[in-house]
């Protein structure tokens, strides 16, 4: 084989395993939304979507998006025992952000709830100088959990960005709780009617009693009769949605149900929270469902393709 024999061959190889790469790269999608690129959507009913409008990164699954990116300060939380859990959010210009819009009554909404979705709580931070937000957390067990932090820059798109939180000692993951329509908490039964369905806005209804009677003087909390948060099973993708109507408008009841519209964007299993206030205390109502593709709908996108939902 002469020389320039060799060289064609050499260079046929070369062709063949880019190409190769480059189809392994394609099949499998991206590995995640770089900062800068992409926006989250907002809906009207909601502080966030799982699915960034110019991206198919659900909201949640990021630490850094559109330039911003979550930071945590380092500190060591010990089953059981409060501490001060503190981050600052950075933007695009490497400097923590210290503007933020006010949506349902507050700057930012922080999520913090255990890998097995087994723990969830809803907390507010608060900005202190420099850019630092505080907020007093108290973990029951040792593991693995999720931060999520919920927010608008001023003059910028919603936003949610999430990191990891580690608790120190030995801990053995729970099971997801099974599918259920029905939840207790202080003696409280809330019942939900409708079904996720991936890629598509479906309606919602969580039915609030107490020993047997109908709840119908539901408190507004944080500007609405309930709030409700979507966790995926297996990564934590999140969607948090609000109520149709607002409290005092004339319309809307409070109580017993509470509908919501809630896009998911897959199928699985989701873990659904409801926060809801009543004789001045707010409880949560804890569910697992499961999205399942509707019959005769389209097929889901694939990760890394777009579907028709106006992207």
């Amino acid at each position: 084989m002469n020389a320039a024999t060799k060289l064609g061959a050499y260079l046929l190889g070369l062709a063949v395993l880019f190409g190769g790469a480059l189809g392994v790269g394609r099949a499998a999608g991206p590995v995640a939304t770089p900062p800068g690129d992409g926006h989250t959507a907002s809906r009207a009913t909601g502080h966030g979507s799982a699915r960034p409008a110019g991206g198919d990164t659900p909201g949640g699954l990021q630490v850094s998006a559109n330039g911003y990116t979550l930071t945590p300060l380092p500190v060591t939380i010990r089953p059981g025992e409060a501490a001060d859990y503190r981050f600052t959010v950075t933007g695009p210009d490497g400097a923590p952000v210290t503007g933020y819009q006010v949506r349902h009554d507050k700057r930012l909404h922080l999520i913090v709830v255990s890998r097995d979705l087994g723990h969830f709580q809803h907390v507010h931070p608060v900005l202190t100088g420099g850019g630092v937000w505080s907020v007093p957390l108290t973990l029951p067990s040792a593991g693995a959990y999720r931060v999520l932090a919920d927010f608008a820059p001023t003059g910028g798109d919603a936003l949610t960005l999430g990191a990891d939180l580690l608790v120190p000692g030995g801990h053995t993951p729970k099971p997801l709780p099974r599918t259920g329509r029905t939840a207790t908490v202080g003696g409280y039964t809330v019942t939900l009617a409708g079904d996720l369905v991936p890629g598509r806005a479906g309606g919602l209804t969580l039915m609030v009693s107490k020993n047997g009677r109908p709840v119908t003087d539901l408190q507004p909390y944080l500007g609405a009769y309930g709030h409700l948060v979507a966790l995926r099973a297996g990564d934590l993708a999140y969607l948090h949605v609000h109520p149709d109507g607002t409290p005092g408008d004339g319309v809307t009841k409070a109580g017993p149900g509470i509908a919501f519209q809630a896009e998911v964007p897959s199928r699985g299993d989701y873990r659904l929270f409801l926060d809801f206030r009543h004789g001045g205390e707010v409880r949560t109502a804890a569910f697992t469902l499961t999205a399942v593709q509707a019959t005769g709908a389209a097929p889901e996108t694939a990760p890394g393709g777009h579907g028709d939902h106006g992207h």
